[in-house]
């Protein structure tokens, strides 16, 4: 027994002192976000609807295991979700088309495993767990002579969060380049696994993104 926590012992010294470094620090970026649509119940049918260009924000911690590993945890706000546009139909001599947009206020929190293949560049793979804090449709139907915004018989100023579900997990692969001063660059993919969709009609809603940033690290030895 004496013997087993004397190794173990050792073993937990050799970790913390092959760790590296503890770094932090902010991060913002750009984000491209789409949305796969399958309802059951619809002409349209299956279908991605057209990205939305959005932002995030929030911060990062990296603990550095060895000079090649390290795990990093984040906490992020983005506003994703997609928009559609609809073609016009010819409605007693107007050509009315359809443009459809849909927010989910998410708080992101991607947790991920990172591999450096240089003291700077760096790889990652993860999840990205989603809570979607708020969800909004904004229709609106017009033509070259009127727009009008339209909302569904449910929907109270285009809340739709009763009909999505709260968590989005969405597995994610992404690259890193650091600089010395602590200045760093990322981009990552992340494909919505999830099924957010409260309709209990069988249709899907899935919500992936991409996201290109920089961030800044404090910290280290």
């Amino acid at each position: 027994m004496k013997k087993l926590l004397l190794t173990s012992a050792v073993a937990v010294l050799g970790i913390s002192a092959n760790a590296q470094e503890f770094r932090f620090g902010p991060k913002v970026g750009f984000a491209m976000s789409t949305i796969k649509l399958d309802e059951k119940q619809d002409d349209l049918g299956a279908r991605k609807m057209d990205p939305k260009y959005t932002f995030y924000i929030g911060g990062m911690a990296e603990y550095k295991l060895s000079d090649k590993f390290a795990l990093q945890g984040e906490v992020l706000y983005s506003p994703l979700g997609a928009k559609e546009k609809i073609d016009g139909i010819n409605a007693g001599g107007l050509f009315v088309g359809e443009q459809t947009k849909i927010t989910f206020g998410t708080l992101l929190v991607p947790v991920s495993a990172k591999y450096f293949i240089t003291e700077g560049l760096s790889v990652a793979g993860g999840v990205n767990v989603g809570i979607i804090l708020t969800a909004k449709q904004k229709t609106v139907m017009g033509s070259d002579l009127f727009e009008m915004e339209v909302e569904g018989e449910d929907t109270k100023n285009g809340d739709i969060k009763k009909d999505i579900k709260t968590l989005n997990l969405a597995p994610f692969l992404g690259v890193e380049y650091a600089l010395e001063n602590g200045l760093f660059f990322d981009a990552r993919y992340s494909l919505g696994v999830s099924n957010l969709s409260n309709d209990n009609s069988g249709g899907t809603v899935k919500n992936s993104f991409a996201q290109v940033g920089v961030g800044f690290k404090f910290g280290g030895n």
